[in-house]
């Protein structure tokens, strides 16, 4: 099941308090305060790790409440701190306080991570307040209170491709073309239920992520349709392919669905609008779909692709046009020579 968004509750563990006590052995009539520190309260952490593809793992506890630290003890023993939890997220994850909100973090690579419940801090022995003044303390400190919030844990995938476009325009099975992804496919509109990501291998060394992103529909970006719960996950893509179907089943206009999906980028974030995207005719094996690219081209005043998902025809160019249109990407070898590039 793929989940992309949650509400969690985590709360730290509290300190340990600290001991009072004084030796008590044989012979030692004057023996002195000898109380230990209690131990520091389990943090919460939120760790991005390479592998965890979705939150699904934290939709089925919403609670989670790290140990309290142990209390001190005499004969100088400190309290055992209690164990941090590390609740693994798939690398894009933003971390949000609800009570705000405010952003946390943003998990954008695999590795980082956010302490979203710090543990309380162990109390002090009373060993630690003797002095020459004071030789026999009877105070000590209690562990302090941990940390606790409500959190809410949103994905963006993290890829260098959108792809887009009305319901049943081919985005799956051109993603299952480019790559080795094999998401479902069927001639019905609302096939795709959530994002599929597929890596497109460039050479021995570069590759690059595709996102199929489930078809939008008029008014998706204020809620209707599927489409309004993954308008997050283009935002962090490089590059968007817009496929247009020449065809469509409800008998639509091909340039108004076109401009359709435009609007509803444009509502949710106008920053979409200055993303390079390349408009791409699928299907191009029906009849009429060269029509229509004609039509795309002379009213947008740029080229339009073509391409056939059954034929073949157009993905070697259009695989190049991605490519060209990317930022620069360091290689495999590049990125484990230089780990920080």
């Amino acid at each position: 099941m793929f989940v992309d968004r949650v509400t969690i509750f985590v709360e730290a563990g509290r300190g340990g308090d600290g001991c009072v006590s004084f030796r008590r052995e044989k012979f030692v009539p004057r023996g002195g305060p000898n109380g230990g520190d209690g131990g520091k309260g389990g943090s919460v952490i939120i760790s991005a790790e390479e592998g965890v593809d979705s939150l699904a793992a934290l939709s089925h506890q919403r609670h989670w409440r790290a140990q309290h630290g142990e209390a001190g003890q005499g004969y100088d023993r400190h309290g055992r701190d209690a164990e941090d939890i590390v609740l693994s997220v798939p690398p894009g994850t933003l971390v949000i306080d609800t009570e705000g909100p405010i952003v946390l973090k943003d998990l954008a690579e695999a590795g980082q991570r956010v302490v979203v419940a710090r543990g309380g801090r162990g109390g002090k022995g009373n060993a630690h307040f003797k002095s020459a003044t004071n030789r026999a303390p009877r105070q000590a400190t209690p562990g302090a209170e941990g940390q606790s919030r409500r959190i809410r844990l949103e994905l963006k995938l993290i890829a260098d491709v959108g792809l887009i476009g009305k319901p049943n325009a081919g985005k799956s099975t051109l993603l299952s073309r480019l790559s080795r992804a094999r998401p479902e496919i069927a001639a019905y509109p609302f096939t795709t239920k959530y994002p599929n990501l597929g890596r497109m291998d460039l050479d021995a060394d570069r590759s690059v992520v595709l996102a199929d992103i489930p078809g939008l529909i008029e008014g998706a970006h204020a809620g209707a349709g599927l489409g309004h719960e993954f308008l997050r996950h283009i935002e962090r893509t490089s590059v968007l392919v817009h496929l247009v179907e020449p065809q469509p089943a409800d008998q639509s206009d091909p340039i108004a669905n076109y401009h359709a999906v435009r609007r509803e980028l444009l509502e949710y974030n106008a920053a979409l609008a200055e993303r390079p995207e390349l408009v791409v005719v699928s299907k191009s094996e029906l009849h009429g779909a060269e029509e229509i690219r004609h039509r795309l081209a002379e009213e947008l005043q740029r080229d339009v692709l073509a391409i056939s998902a059954v034929t073949g025809l157009g993905l070697n160019r259009l695989a190049g046009e991605i490519v060209r249109r990317l930022p620069d990407k360091p290689s495999r070898a590049q990125s484990a020579a230089n780990p920080d590039a």
